[in-house]
């Protein structure tokens, strides 16, 4: 089967596995790894509880996302 007929099966799919399709194939181009993972957790987990305690504070993603494009821009 040629990519272009691939697509064209792929995309006729109903949505459910289309995004399970999607998911196995993101899946095989970057595979997970559960010590990185781990570690993102608890990343994750101690920036939301700073974040609930006070000591930092959130910005708007507008925001972020406009000084990450100022930054590129230069």
């Amino acid at each position: 089967m040629k990519t272009k007929e691939l697509i064209a099966e792929a995309v006729s799919l109903p949505v459910e596995e289309r995004a399970l399709l999607v998911d196995s194939l993101l899946r095989s181009l970057n595979t997970p790894e559960p010590a990185i993972d781990k570690k993102w957790i608890s990343v994750a987990q101690e920036r939301l509880q700073q974040l609930r305690a006070g000591k930092v504070t959130g910005q708007p993603a507008n925001e972020v996302f406009k000084k990450i494009a100022a930054r590129f821009q230069q």
